[in-house]
Parts: C-alpha cells; structure tokens; sequence
C-alpha cells in the first residue's frame, strides 16, 4: 500500500502579480512526488485558509514579493488555526528581509526561502517538517 502524497497549497497573497517563481516551486514539488495545488494570483488570507481547508493539505506556500510578508502571514496562521489546521505547516518564499525571518519563525513560519534557494532544500525541509521533525536545517 503506498503512502498518501504530501498535499501542498501553493498562495500567492495580496496583490503581487508576479508568480514565476511560485510555479517554479509548484513544478519541482509536483517532480518531487507532492500533489501541489495552485490558488492563483491575488488571495486573500481568507481565501488560502479556506483553499487549505478544503484541500486538506498538510503544508501552505506563500509566495510573498511585495513586502506585506509581516501582515498576511501572521493572519493566514491565525485563520488556519481558528479552522483547527494547527498542523498544517506554513512555508514562505519571496523577498525577505533578513531581519523578517525570526519574527515571521516565532510567529509559526516553518521555512522562509529567499531567491536562489535550492529547490531540494524546499523539498527535504517540507519532507522533514510533514514527517515531525520541525524546521528546516538552515537557521
């Protein structure tokens, strides 16, 4: 009996209009065995937290460029646990301040990728944190 996909929400909240590298993400997890789905451009918090549930996914991608990393991803959190999905994990891609990443990781952030991060360090980092060993290697 083979096991159950990991199931992956691939989000691209506020109004970024630029997704490349979500699909980029999106194509090397589906290649990595993962059932990937793809909410599109412009969500809401709302919206994705709804997507998750609906899907039940174990994990969500955010992929953030505009620079709001700090106000939709503490709401996504908050809505996914009024939805009791504590344990779907939250995973962001994007431009990043350095000095975001701590605060975005105490507020329940899993992993944040900045550009040029390695696909398979994506791969294993979900692996791990779907499997119960919390967090990526890197810091």
């Amino acid at each position: 009996m083979s096991e159950r996909k990991i199931r992956v929400l691939i989000a691209k909240p506020g109004l970024d209009g630029h997704d490349r590298g979500a699909k980029v993400v999106a194509r090397a997890l589906r290649d990595a065995g993962m059932e990937v789905i793809y909410t599109g451009l412009r969500q809401t918090p709302e919206m994705i937290a709804e997507a998750a549930l609906q899907e039940d996914v174990e994990v969500v991608g955010l992929s953030i460029l505009s620079g709001a990393h700090l106000a939709l991803a503490p709401r996504v959190l908050e809505l996914l646990k009024a939805n009791g999905q504590e344990h779907v994990k939250v995973f962001i891609g994007g431009i990043i301040p350095d000095e975001d990443v701590p605060r975005l990781k105490a507020m329940g952030v899993v992993g944040v990728y900045g550009p040029g991060t390695l696909s398979e360090e994506i791969i294993r980092d979900i692996r791990q944190a779907v499997a119960g060993r919390e967090g990526p290697a890197k810091p």
